[in-house]
């Protein structure tokens, strides 16, 4: 077996939240703990830290891992989904798994699977049982956990971590979650475990109270994040007054002013176990996306005209795109968009209605299974209020918005994880 099919029996054999949606949902933790039994219980051998939240998780992980790696440990990072390469999901120290030991993973399944037939994990079940495992092998120092949805009922909610953090609570996977910010809350908040701290980023009274009633509980000690000062710069933010001194962050916009208050929290917790400086603290923040990888977090993929992504896919998230797009300056702005099928858009084009006026919209499909067409989601906006010119194809899409906005103008595309992982040869990929 090679790696391109381990890969496609991955996605062909199991159930795929990126190819059927909601359908690939598995609450539950049984099979999970089966997994995880069955392979030793590799994520009982390293520290690990446990994140959810609806939105600013996955900068938050990739911003820990880098401070950690600044200081000097070997890291595990786990967060999902991918964009370009599955192996994106799974890194050590930055580096994505080896293709070797993702096809020599599947290959023992493969073998387990004929055996146990009575054992039918989803695809988020059975590569979270590969990054434990790899991470053993590996014999990394500290793992950084990211959920995939939710947090009770999570696949990576086996773990029991050094400490917990909540980035925030929206609207998001309702069907799944539930359709209040305390139902959602709840669900968050089952990453809380007896005795280990909690880190909570961002709170309403009505999730703090259910935050505090678990912690309360669970006998775990309860971190709201201070709000923390900092400015919005072209390269990116400034803290000036931080627990660390005057840190400068790589990465950008008003959104990671709440990821930093989280994130510094959460530092301060693990000093107590592991020797993070401020330096290390420092260039951590100051180099992210070069330590970790992340992308799609307003990252800039080509400039004259300034193209920005952004994977920000739900209410939470577009409440600060629309925020970063009003404070963006230019007189020619474009937004090239496209999501999957299954979203419920409705609030999303409520808030896409406050800039209507000042933007060009073009409306893509990601290329998925679950993409939802360009044409279905420009009749969807026509009837909201709001105009645009439909383009099944991102990249045709986003040719035809630099050529309109000239060297001066600027283009954001957005939306789905998927969109973004369609797009070609319009600058820099993580």
């Amino acid at each position: 077996m090679n790696y391109n099919q381990a890969i496609e029996l991955l996605y062909n054999s199991l159930p795929v939240f990126q190819n059927i949606g909601p359908g690939a949902y598995k609450p539950g933790l049984d099979t999970s703990r089966l997994l995880d039994d069955m392979a030793g219980n590799p994520h009982t051998h390293y520290p690990t830290v446990h994140i959810a939240g609806t939105n600013g998780k996955g900068s938050t992980a990739h911003s820990l891992a880098a401070i950690l790696q600044e200081a000097g440990y070997r890291v595990g990072l786990y967060t999902s989904p991918h964009i370009y390469d599955f192996r994106e999901r799974i890194r050590i120290n930055g580096e994505k798994i080896a293709e070797e030991a993702v096809v020599d993973f599947v290959e023992r399944w493969v073998k387990t699977s004929k055996t146990h037939p009575e054992i039918t994990p989803s695809f988020f079940e059975l590569t979270s049982t590969m990054a434990f495992e790899y991470f053993a092998l590996q014999k990394v120092d500290v793992a950084i956990i990211e959920t995939g949805l939710g947090g009770c009922l999570d696949s990576t909610n086996i773990i029991t971590p050094i400490l917990s953090v909540i980035t925030n609570i929206s609207l998001d996977h309702t069907a799944q979650l539930g359709c209040t910010y305390t139902a959602i809350a709840h669900e968050k908040a089952g990453i809380i475990k007896p005795g280990v701290p909690v880190v909570i980023g961002e709170w309403r009274d009505d999730t703090a109270d259910v935050f505090r009633e678990v912690a309360s509980k669970t006998g775990s000690p309860i971190h709201f994040a201070p709000q923390v000062e900092g400015m919005v710069t072209e390269d990116g933010n400034i803290y000036p007054d931080t627990p660390f001194g005057t840190v400068n962050g790589e990465l950008k916009g008003e959104c990671q002013l709440r990821n930093a208050a989280t994130i510094f929290t959460a530092v301060k917790l693990l000093q107590s176990q592991f020797n993070i400086t401020n330096e290390a603290v420092s260039r951590g923040m100051a180099n992210v996306t070069g330590l970790t990888h992340l992308f799609g977090r307003w990252s800039t993929i080509a400039e004259n005209p300034l193209t920005i992504c952004d994977t920000g896919h739900n209410q939470g998230g577009w409440e600060l795109i629309i925020r970063e797009i009003k404070n963006t300056r230019s007189s020619n702005k474009h937004i090239v968009i496209g999501f999957v099928a299954d979203k419920d858009l409705t609030h999303i084009f409520e808030l896409l209605g406050e800039i209507k006026g000042e933007v060009t919209f073009w409306f893509s499909s990601p290329s998925c299974q679950r993409g939802l067409d360009a044409d279905t989601l420009c009749d969807f906006a026509y009837k909201n209020g709001i105009y645009g010119n439909s383009e099944q194809d991102v990249n045709t899409a986003v040719t035809k918005a630099r050529a309109a906005a000239g060297k001066d103008g600027f283009i954001l595309i957005a939306g789905s994880n998927f969109l973004i992982a369609d797009l070609k040869n319009v600058g820099t990929k993580g």
